[in-house]
């Protein structure tokens, strides 16, 4: 792990290899070590470097306004980097999305895997499939908070638990317990967010784009991937994968790795 001071924060990355450089980036019930399959991958072609986003994992969270989309742009900066591809999970997807629309002279291109948009409202559906798995959870009881959250999004609503591999379920808590404490120290600062959401604004991107989704994963995903991949120009949709869900460069990184290296290519 290293640190460096992006717009008065310091904020934790690791990093591996040469080349091209691409910038991981974590879902938001996660840190940068859901990617430790992609990290020693991707390096054999491109200087990677997998960013714990401000509040998250090892990286600090000051009490000034920031916005996560301009944290990205800054690491480039500090890191002297002009140009570097984002790939994206979940949460990661999104602040991805926006750095390309706010920054577009930094960004090659944008992999994104079980990504939402920033201005995206979730639909009724899944709610509903939220109460019916989950119901109610004291916000305060993060290993309830993260079990309940692991059980929706990383096992996914089509599947049961013991469908999925105990260890993935394990170390998807072990994150998301850290993650619901950033989420809670995050909301007592001023994250600014884009304006207007990127939900409005995909055809804007103009760089190369590959979109993907877990089959297993909440339908409202798979909908969003189609439509950015509809929507911005150009873009790859991947077909959905199969036994994975919301973690799906975690849980399936073969598929991942192989799709990575060929778009990157």
């Amino acid at each position: 792990m290293t640190k460096i001071e992006v717009n008065g924060a310091m904020l934790a990355y690791d990093e591996a290899g040469s080349g091209s450089p691409v910038i991981l980036l974590h879902a938001g019930i996660a840190d940068r070590r859901m990617w430790r399959e992609q990290l020693p991958a991707l390096a054999a072609r491109h200087r990677v470097i997998a960013l714990d986003l401000r509040g998250y994992g090892d990286s600090e969270l000051p009490p000034a306004p920031f916005a996560h989309h301009d944290d990205v742009a800054g690491l480039l900066d500090a890191l002297d980097i002009e140009r570097a591809a984002l790939v994206g999970c979940s949460f990661g997807g999104a602040v991805a999305v926006d750095t390309a629309l706010a920054h577009p002279e930094r960004i090659s291109a944008l992999a994104l895997f079980g990504s939402p948009v920033s201005g995206n409202e979730w639909s009724e559906e899944t709610e509903r499939l939220w109460e019916a798995l989950i119901g109610e959870v004291d916000p305060e009881d993060f290993a309830a908070s993260a079990a309940a959250e692991v059980r929706f999004w990383v096992v996914g609503p089509a599947r049961r638990p013991e469908d999925v591999d105990p260890e993935l379920v394990r170390f998807a808590e072990e994150m998301d317990r850290r993650a619901l404490a950033a989420e809670q120290a995050l909301s007592a600062v001023e994250v600014a967010e884009l304006d207007p959401p990127a939900i409005e604004r995909l055809g804007e991107l103009r760089v190369p784009v590959l979109v993907g989704a877990g089959v297993a994963d909440v339908p409202d995903i798979a909908r969003l991937a189609d439509r950015i991949a509809a929507e911005v120009p150009g873009a790859v949709r991947l077909p959905d994968v199969p036994d994975a869900a919301h973690l799906l460069p975690l849980e399936r990184p073969e598929p991942v790795n192989a799709a990575l290296l060929d778009f990157l290519r």
